[in-house]
């Protein structure tokens, strides 16, 4: 798996985006989650640089997180925290130095932002950050 790692990123940065959607953690507060956002990543060896914007929200943001998925689509652990606007509309942005086992994880689609607000604390917006293919290459 490491030499993967090592020739994917040996060629240039990586970049991933994700859409960022609403995901009730629970029927009892639906009601609560709104919104939508994007976002794009650009891993640079080990260093992941985030950056999106969100809009939409009933309460103001109170936290970004990273988690990292058991598989793509299997929620995970927090890997990191992103900075956030502190409103109902804003930006996210952040660095991470990543291990080995954390950016190969990041190349197989295994990692999602999640955007926690005040009014939906356990999650309001979350998005996979999956890879984008350079033009005339395949994946």
């Amino acid at each position: 798996m490491l030499a993967g790692l090592v020739s994917a990123t040996a060629m240039g940065a990586e970049t991933f985006t994700a859409r960022l959607t609403m995901v009730p953690i629970e029927m009892a507060t639906r009601a609560n989650v709104a919104g939508e956002g994007a976002a794009t990543a650009v891993l640079d060896g080990r260093r992941l640089s985030v950056q999106g914007t969100f809009a939409g929200l009933r309460g103001a943001a109170t936290v970004v997180r990273l988690h990292a998925g058991v598989l793509t689509g299997v929620r995970g652990p927090v890997v990191g925290e992103l900075n956030v606007t502190r409103a109902t509309a804003g930006e996210i942005a952040g660095t991470l130095e990543l291990d080995a086992a954390q950016a190969e994880s990041l190349l197989q689609g295994r990692w999602y932002i999640q955007v926690h607000s005040d009014a939906a604390p356990d999650g309001n917006l979350w998005g996979w950050l999956l890879p984008v293919a350079a033009p005339g290459a395949s994946r």
